[in-house]
């Protein structure tokens, strides 16, 4: 199948590849000539045989609905547009109705997996109509996870409801982060453990807090004893505030979820926590995130 791709970052780079060694034929689009295929939209949805599939993979917001915009005029009635980044949901509508104006499909997909779904496969959250979902079912094959489709890949519901699922999906991540970060803290606080990466380790097999979250807590340290060379200082992408405006819409208890979002406001003030470094080293082994050097 074919598919234009456009935003070749991080995650965008490694579906390229990831689709590219399933077989499909993948032309990209982006700002950086070093690494586009084309040297413009336009030139893309002419490098596409109708109908069209083009996969948007570029920073939510501005950059998303600017990019959407182009396309319902680039391309044509019966191609398909899928946005693949972290939108807020309530962006989604919006979309589909410009594209449906122009006669062109629309698809939001949460994907998770982040510098390791090269090799490893992404979660897929997508929304849509049955038919547009059915029409890029071979591309999503190619990104998830090799097995039963129902383990890496999951038609969440309409238009809007793939970016819905991601968002609440990225919330439960800031818990667990913060839990890890939180046994971590605790572990280097108490003099009987002498082997705080080797207990971390000891957890990551047979027992019921193992996760590949934990996997990667335990790299982190082996990369960095201590996370010594690592500030505090963590970032958030939106996904978490969004999660808990949801939950104060939906009166929906969030505890953890809320307090995970509101440590790390805490960590950009003089705070140096070990729970904190913990989440930081976490960030940026799953998705690549950068981090605060520590003394910085």
């Amino acid at each position: 199948m074919q598919l234009g791709l456009i935003g070749l970052g991080k995650m965008g780079a490694n579906m390229r590849e990831r689709l590219k060694g399933a077989g499909h034929e993948v032309i990209g689009y982006d700002p950086r000539p070093e690494v586009t295929d084309v040297p413009s939209l336009d030139e893309l949805a002419a490098a596409l045989q109708a109908p069209r599939v083009v996969w948007v993979m570029v920073p939510s917001g501005a950059p998303t609905r600017e990019t959407v915009e182009k396309l319902a005029e680039a391309l044509s009635p019966g191609d398909l547009v899928i946005d693949g980044g972290n939108s807020r949901y309530t962006d989604d509508a919006p979309h589909a109705e410009l594209l449906d104006a122009k006669g062109i499909g629309y698809i939001d997909c949460g994907v998770s997996g982040g510098v390791w779904g090269l090799a490893n496969g992404y979660g897929l959250m997508a929304g849509g109509a049955a038919e547009h979902i059915e029409r890029a079912m071979p591309i999503f094959d190619a990104l998830r996870p090799e097995g039963d489709r129902a383990d890496g890949f999951v038609h969440a519901g309409p238009v809007g409801a793939g970016h819905y699922a991601k968002m609440v999906h990225n919330g439960i991540e800031y818990g667990l982060m913060h839990a890890y970060g939180e046994g971590y803290e605790l572990l280097t606080a108490e003099p009987l453990i002498t082997d705080v990466a080797g207990t971390l380790q000891a957890w990551t097999h047979g027992t019921v807090i193992r996760s590949w979250l934990l996997d990667l807590l335990v790299k982190a340290l082996q990369e960095d004893p201590g996370l010594a060379e690592i500030s505090d200082y963590t970032t958030d992408s939106g996904e978490g505030r969004w999660t808990v405006e949801e939950a104060i819409r939906h009166s929906v208890p969030a505890n953890v979820i809320s307090a995970a979002l509101f440590a790390r406001f805490a960590s950009r003030q003089e705070s140096g926590s070990p729970t904190l470094k913990a989440v930081s080293a976490l960030r940026n082994q799953f998705g690549g995130h950068s981090v605060k050097p520590s003394g910085s």
